[in-house]
């Protein structure tokens, strides 16, 4: 799961343009199927038989995209401006590297620069409409013979391992979902399951709007990554959740208060295989759970998330321990709600 993972960040597949990600996963799923569509939104729905045919019908969920920008206009002086995708801080991005559309053009996001700022706009992090990205071009018509308006970036795509099980990288929301989907889909599944890998979620839970409408199940599992706030000064009370605690099982985020069923089952599952688990202690972020659990007749509907720093930046970072359970966990929830 860690080298997909790793694979899996590296590709770009920010909101509105996941087809690299979505490309890759169909080639990796496809010897697993037993059925392959994509549907007009682009998400990627697969459908896999197991032991037994359920009673009830169960969809498993994580989203293919990721944070980054939209290209929205070029200077005269071939700087490009932009807008994001999804919710980014405007102070984790000044200065960062970012690739430009599927040819990667390389470029740096940039500002005023430092001389030039007084003492009150040196109190305040600048608006986005103040920063640029630098192509290296040297006019209007070069930076347009290689950027269209409309064109996306992300940002810098490296991934490394560091100290005792740590690892960085862009996009960890929510590839570590869709590489425990891809480990549940290469295995001997407990019974008859759908996967949809949907597009995005970023900016607005799109997709799983679509897919829930569609498939209409009756039990939803989405597996997705969270935000972990246990950084220096941050009050025990407003961290969240944090790293090397275990998975993250929330009872309630934002978008959806979750099913206490489910909840229950799973809590006690995780107790009784010795799998490090914890929940939330702060109400914040939100999934593609808030849309498919008010989808149709309603959903019963959990969440398996990973604890992340700095999520939404170029620089997420996950402990390993914490999200390689997620895929076993899963499966011990299928295979007990087969049994209700």
């Amino acid at each position: 799961m860690l080298e997909t993972l790793k694979t899996l960040c590296y590709l770009s597949g920010p909101s509105g343009y996941e087809d690299e990600v979505r490309d890759y996963i169909l080639e990796r799923v496809m010897p697993h199927a037993d059925e392959v569509m994509t549907d007009s939104m682009g998400n990627l729905i697969v459908t896999k038989k197991g032991r037994v045919a359920p009673t009830k019908k169960i969809m498993l969920c994580a989203h293919m995209d990721e944070v980054g920008i939209i290209i929205t206009g070029i200077d005269d002086d071939g700087y490009l401006r932009f807008d994001f995708l999804g919710g980014v801080d405007r102070r984790v991005v000044i200065g960062k590297r970012v690739y430009i559309g599927k040819n990667r053009i390389p470029g740096v996001i940039g500002i005023k620069a430092y001389h030039l700022v007084d003492k009150e706009e040196e109190k305040n992090v600048p608006k986005r409409e103040e920063m640029y990205v630098d192509i290296g071009a040297a006019s209007k018509d070069e930076a347009e013979g290689l950027v269209p308006l409309g064109d996306y970036g992300v940002f810098d795509d490296s991934v490394y391992e560091f100290g005792e099980g740590f690892i960085k990288a862009k996009a960890l929301d929510d590839r570590v979902g869709c590489a425990a989907m891809i480990k549940l889909l290469e295995s001997e599944l407990p019974c008859d399951c759908t996967f949809a890998f949907t597009v995005q979620e970023e900016i607005g839970t799109r997709g799983a709007k679509v897919v829930a409408n569609r498939i209409c199940p009756e039990v939803a599992i989405v597996l997705e990554g969270t935000t972990a706030a246990d950084l220096p000064d941050v009050p025990e009370g407003k961290t969240i959740c944090k790293l090397g605690e275990g998975i993250v099982i929330p009872f309630m985020d934002r978008g959806t208060l979750y099913s206490r069923r489910l909840y229950s089952q799973v809590t006690e599952l995780a107790d009784m295989n010795n799998i490090k688990w914890q929940t939330k202690h702060m109400i914040a972020g939100g999934t593609d759970a808030s849309v498919i659990q008010r989808s149709g007749i309603g959903v019963d509907t959990i969440a398996l998330s990973a604890p992340l720093r700095n999520i939404h930046s170029p620089a997420s970072i996950a402990k390993i321990s914490d999200f390689e359970v997620m895929p076993e966990l899963a499966r011990l929830l299928i295979e007990t709600v087969l049994k209700d």
